[in-house]
């Protein structure tokens, strides 16, 4: 088992962030919250993380525009994983989104197994099962 894994969460959404981060946390992930793409992208040129969770409709930048952007500037280190972290999941968004340098899509409103299935998928689901997690 690793050690405690970081994730950043950037949402404009507290609750959104909030439940993502109770949910990993129990986990035995590090979670970091952000509110704006911005504030991630600053955040990232000087840090590494190894999973980033991008809601796609903020204010300001896009989650598709922060993707772009770390994925060019090589921010936040070798290896960074990114999820598109969305309600948008119709076939032609998907396609968009991973294409756009995105790792996994996670279809909001999450559920413990949606993420299970994310963190499996992209070969991270060795620090904890979610299984013993409570409720919100």
């Amino acid at each position: 088992m690793h050690a405690s894994r970081q994730l950043l969460v950037v949402d404009d959404q507290a609750v959104n962030r909030l439940l993502v981060s109770r949910l990993l946390g129990k986990a035995g992930w590090t979670v970091l919250q952000m509110e704006g793409g911005e504030q991630a992208l600053a955040w990232l040129a000087e840090n590494a993380v190894e999973l980033v969770l991008l809601d796609i409709s903020m204010p300001t930048l896009s989650g598709q525009e922060v993707c772009r952007r770390i994925r060019e500037g090589g921010l936040g280190g070798p290896g960074i994983r990114l999820v598109a972290y969305t309600a948008h999941a119709m076939p032609e968004e998907r396609e968009q989104f991973l294409t756009g340098g995105f790792d996994a899509i996670l279809v909001k409103p999450i559920s413990r197994a949606s993420l299970e299935g994310v963190l499996s998928e992209l070969g991270l689901s060795d620090v904890k099962p979610l299984d013993g997690v409570e409720p919100l």
